[in-house]
C-alpha cells in the first residue's frame, strides 16, 4: 500500500512516499482504512530523530476511518465500523490503511466528520488530560501559556466548557481568536506575569505549552502543584510542577466527540489537504505558519 514517511532520521530530504506492506492487527489493535489523518509537530520531530527513531517509518499519529479487521482481545468493534483514534509506535497513519490502538479508539458519531475526528486524539486529547490532571472547580482561573497553538485552542474551549475562567498568552496575531473563544488574551514575553496580574486577581492553575523562559516567567503565578507543562519536562519538574499524565483512552475520545457533536468544541481544522500533498502539510506545521489543525484526506 501507499504511505508517507521517511527513509532515515533527518531533514525534509528524507521524506518520501513509501510502498509498504499492509500491516496485520495484533492483540488489542484495529486495522483501519484511513479516511483522514491529523498532522502534528510530533511528526516532524519523529522524522528529525528526536524520539530516537532511525527509520524507515510511516508518519501520522491520529486517524479516522473504517475498520477492516480486528486483532485478538478486541471487543465492541467490528469490521465496517467508523472509528477514530491513535496509532501506535512506528506504524503511522499517513497510509491507505493503518493500525489503531483499540484502547485509544472510539466510534465516530454521525454528527462528527472524519476530518474533525482525525484532529482530536493528539492535541485535544492532551488538552483534556491536562484539565483532568489540574481538576480545577468551576469558577477557577486557568492560565494557558501559549494558548494560540494546536493544543492551546482546544484547551481554551474545553476549559470554558468546564466553567473555568481562562487567561491565554499569545502573540498579537492570535489574540482576537482567543477572545472569540472566551479567553482573556495577554501578550507573552518580558513582563508577562505583571500583565496577567493586571487582568485577573488570581491564577488557580497554569498549563504551559511553550517551555523555557516563558514557562519560568509564569510559574510563580500559581502553586507548584497546579503547574503543568507538556513543552519542557525537565524545567517544569525543576520548578515543582509536573508533566501531563496522558490517558489515551476510549473514554477521553468519546467525551471529545460528544463535545464536538454538541458544538462545545471546534477541533479548529483550518487546513485540509489531500494525501498527495503530505509533504506540504508537514512543512506547514514544521514552519509554524498554520493556525489550527492540519488534516490530510485519503482518496
Amino acid at each position: 500500500m501507499r504511505a508517507y514517511g521517511f527513509h532515515q532520521a533527518g531533514g525534509r530530504d528524507q521524506e518520501a512516499f513509501l510502498d509498504v506492506p499492509v500491516p496485520e492487527p495484533g492483540s488489542g489493535e484495529l486495522l483501519v482504512r484511513v479516511r483522514a489523518s491529523g498532522v502534528n509537530p510530533g511528526d516532524w520531530r519523529l522524522r528529525n530523530g528526536e524520539y530516537g527513531t532511525v527509520g524507515p517509518a510511516v508518519l501520522g499519529r491520529e486517524v479516522a476511518g473504517t475498520v477492516v479487521a480486528v486483532g485478538d482481545d478486541v471487543t465492541g468493534v467490528a469490521p465496517g465500523d467508523e472509528v477514530f483514534g491513535g496509532c501506535p509506535g512506528m506504524v503511522g497513519g499517513w497510509a491507505e490503511q493503518a493500525i489503531v490502538t483499540a484502547s485509544f479508539a472510539a466510534h465516530r458519531p454521525d454528527a462528527v466528520s472524519a476530518v474533525d475526528a482525525a484532529a482530536l486524539p493528539v492535541a485535544a486529547g492532551t488538552a483534556f488530560d491536562a484539565l483532568d490532571a489540574l481538576d480545577l472547580p468551576a469558577g477557577a482561573t486557568l492560565l494557558v501559556n501559549g494558548a494560540g497553538g494546536g493544543v492551546g485552542i482546544p484547551t481554551v474551549q474545553l476549559a470554558r466548557a468546564r466553567g473555568l475562567r481562562v487567561v491565554g498568552t499569545a502573540s498579537a496575531a492570535k489574540q482576537d481568536l482567543l477572545a472569540e473563544l472566551g479567553a482573556v488574551p495577554v501578550t507573552g514575553g518580558d513582563g508577562v506575569a505583571d500583565r496577567v496580574r493586571q487582568v485577573i486577581d488570581r491564577v488557580d492553575g497554569v498549563f504551559d505549552l511553550v517551555g523555557g523562559d516563558a514557562l519560568r516567567a509564569v510559574a510563580p503565578l500559581t502553586a507548584p502543584g497546579h503547574l503543568f507543562s507538556v513543552a519542557d519536562k525537565p524545567l517544569v519538574a525543576e520548578l515543582g510542577g509536573r508533566d501531563v499524565p496522558r490517558d489515551r483512552s476510549t473514554r477521553v475520545l468519546d467525551a471529545l466527540a460528544a463535545l464536538v457533536a454538541s458544538g462545545d468544541l471546534d477541533p479548529w481544522v483550518r487546513t485540509v489537504l489531500p494525501f498527495d500533498r503530505a509533504g506540504e502539510a508537514l512543512a506547514q506545521v514544521e514552519d509554524g505558519h498554520t493556525l489550527g489543525k492540519v488534516v490530510l484526506t485519503m482518496p
